[in-house]
């Protein structure tokens, strides 16, 4: 039986593959992540390791869908991230039990699970590093395998936008992990990152080249985030508009909050000498 459980859980809404990764980390006293919904292979993941605890990377509802039924049936501990605690319990209709703050060590089996707060796909957003027996000795759990939530994909891009998004905070997040060497990423959505650093710094790349054109366009007299759109994508949006002027203006604030723009809001502005 492997140490780690992977299970592909169908779900709505928008979810990038139709389905979410629900992980069971440890063959026994393990720890439960992002239960999206209800599955009979998950049951049986969850039957076969004896799960203490379950802990979501973040609280948008294709990652939380179970989480109550299964605290509740598994009788586990729930944890979630410091300062978002009314929010978890919005979002999931459940008390936590205890939170976990950025560097913080949970117990899964013999494995160890250091949370890394990484916020910008969602302000509660938190990355989790495996350590432990057959994954990377304790003293170098920070360059185990991480289990990253919607931070990473293998392919493609994460959304990043209001009223959850802050493409400040997930540039960052991206870097931090970067700098870390993770061996694997276990993503929200779709398959294991085998090469990770390559798959961020395309990530990176990625949100900084699209930046690049949302600037260009406000500078060019483009002032809406409507309008900023049609120049920033040059692809077909047909049924992601929406999704793409939210990540317009996630870049818009970014750029405001680092000077290069003024934005109000509703219009952007070029800043002089900038």
């Amino acid at each position: 039986m492997d140490r780690i459980a992977s299970v592909s859980i169908p779900v709505s809404g928008p979810a990038p593959t139709g389905t979410t990764n629900a992980y069971v980390i440890g063959r026994s006293d393990a720890l439960l992540v992002d239960p999206a919904g209800e599955s009979d292979d998950l049951e049986r993941a969850l039957d076969r390791r004896s799960p203490t605890a379950v802990l979501a990377t973040h609280t948008h509802p294709d990652h939380v869908g179970a989480l109550a039924r299964y605290a509740r049936e598994y009788d586990l501990d729930v944890y979630t991230r410091s300062g978002y605690e009314k929010r978890f319990e919005r979002a999931t209709g459940v008390k936590p039990d205890a939170n976990v703050r950025d560097g913080d060590v949970l117990p899964a089996g013999d494995f160890d699970v250091e949370a890394t707060s990484t916020p910008g796909h969602a302000p509660d957003h938190v990355a989790l590093t495996i350590g432990g027996v057959d994954a990377t000795p304790r003293s170098e759990v920070r360059n185990g395998r991480v289990l990253v939530g919607d931070l990473a994909v293998a392919e493609g891009s994460v959304f990043v936008g209001p009223p959850d998004g802050d493409m400040r905070g997930y540039l960052t997040a991206l870097r931090r992990l970067h700098a870390r060497g993770p061996a694997e990423l276990l993503p929200g959505h779709g398959p294991a990152i085998d090469d990770p650093r390559a798959v961020l710094r395309r990530l990176i790349a990625h949100r900084l080249d699209r930046e690049r054109t949302v600037l260009a366009a406000v500078r060019n007299g483009h002032e809406t985030p409507e309008v900023v759109v049609e120049t920033a994508y040059e692809k077909d949006l047909s049924g992601v508009r929406d999704l793409a002027r939210r990540a317009v203006i996630a870049h818009l604030e970014k750029l405001a909050v680092e000077g290069s723009i003024e934005w109000d809001g509703e219009r952007a502005r070029p800043v002089a000498n900038c």
